[in-house]
């Protein structure tokens, strides 16, 4: 790959993922950590992006964005919301159903929500998700390996993402970090939007859960853009007219569950 068409590359993927790692960019370009590098500097020179420890991120982002609030933390706010919208999804999954689930506070709660679920095929990176389903004995349930993270109860990594790939399931199902028009469904951990993206992949229908404090917010990593999801569940709260704008991008389905 030429010079110029590397250029353009590392701007496209900035563009999509906000941050990016000089190892992550390495992998995506197939080039030596040593010529991203140089890479980097010549763009930032030129106005195009802002390099920090480790990595870039475009122009006009901050370098270092305020740290996400703990996975404990997140988990004891808007319980009245999760709660709704974890029924509200765990009502579009088919009996007799193989789905992925990722971690959050919000897939642990549809967990909760799809015990009286029959004849369901789980596979999991989070422990939560995990521990909660092995209770009933109507769904099976696969936890993927991989490093295990020390904030969120989950598996991620390399390993994490090859597994998932020898899977094909009926439906994904995903807590993004935000989720807006101009930028789709968001991450603030790379190793988390990263088993997220390989769980799209290999899935025929996605869902996703955020509650209306998520809508029209941003965050570091992008998962997938607004036009590739399927469907959107939400609460009854989120405003009106932002999710009218989210229909725009091209979410196929918005559900606003009732509190």
């Amino acid at each position: 790959m030429w010079t110029p068409e590397r250029h353009d590359r590392i701007i496209s993927l900035l563009h999509q993922r906000q941050r990016l790692t000089t190892d992550a960019f390495a992998l995506e370009l197939g080039v030596s950590k040593e010529t991203v590098r140089r890479d980097l500097i010549e763009l930032e020179s030129n106005g195009k992006l802002k390099r920090m420890h480790g990595g870039a991120v475009p122009c006009g982002l901050p370098a270092e964005s305020p740290a996400e609030a703990s996975y404990l933390e997140r988990a004891r706010l808007h319980k009245e919301e999760k709660r709704a919208i974890a029924h509200a999804a765990a009502a579009l999954i088919e009996a007799g159903s193989a789905c992925f689930i990722d971690a959050g506070s919000s897939t642990h709660a549809l967990a909760q929500a799809l015990l009286g679920a029959k004849g369901l095929h789980v596979i999991t990176n989070s422990i939560d998700v995990a521990k909660t389903l092995a209770a009933s004995p109507d769904i099976e349930v696969h936890l993927l390996g991989g490093k295990l993270q020390t904030d969120v109860p989950a598996t991620s990594g390399e390993a994490t993402v090859s597994e998932i790939a020898r899977f094909h399931v009926d439906y994904a199902l995903i807590s993004p970090t935000a989720l807006s028009p101009e930028h789709g469904a968001l991450d603030y951990a790379w190793h988390e939007a990263s088993v997220a993206r390989a769980m799209l992949a290999h899935a025929r229908h996605n869902i996703m859960l955020a509650n209306g404090k998520k809508l029209g917010q941003g965050s570091r990593v992008q998962i997938c853009a607004a036009a590739a999801i399927d469907s959107l569940v939400t609460d009854s709260r989120a405003e009106p007219a932002l999710l009218e704008r989210l229909r725009r991008a091209g979410i196929k389905r918005v559900i606003s569950a009732a509190i």
